[in-house]
């Protein structure tokens, strides 16, 4: 699934487990949602609580899951006005972090 997980699976088996199989195998594949909406709503909660250290791997998740760079960073100018201007310009730098790399 990810390098983060890999990491993680030495001290806590039983959190990647349900992480690959729960999260990421049941929730992120119900058809009421589409994985571009649960892409949408995981990126606005991560900007919003500040959790930037998951944020890379959900903007890279986006990107696969159909959103432009453009449309996410509509989306985080958005949530500035909701989340605070801060947090959004937390999620640009990353965001900005991951369209250069794109670029190489």
């Amino acid at each position: 699934m990810s390098d983060i997980l890999d990491k993680l699976k030495s001290i806590s088996p039983c959190y990647v487990e349900l992480s690959e199989t729960v999260l990421f195998g049941q929730m992120w594949h119900r058809n009421v949602l589409s994985t571009r909406e649960r892409s949408l709503i995981t990126v606005a909660a991560l900007t919003v609580l500040n959790r930037l250290e998951q944020l890379p791997f959900h903007l890279e998740l986006a990107r696969k899951n159909g959103l432009s760079v453009e449309q996410l960073s509509e989306l985080i100018t958005h949530l500035a006005f909701y989340g605070g201007w801060p947090v959004a310009a937390s999620a640009l730098e990353r965001l900005a972090l991951m369209a250069d790399k794109e670029l190489r």
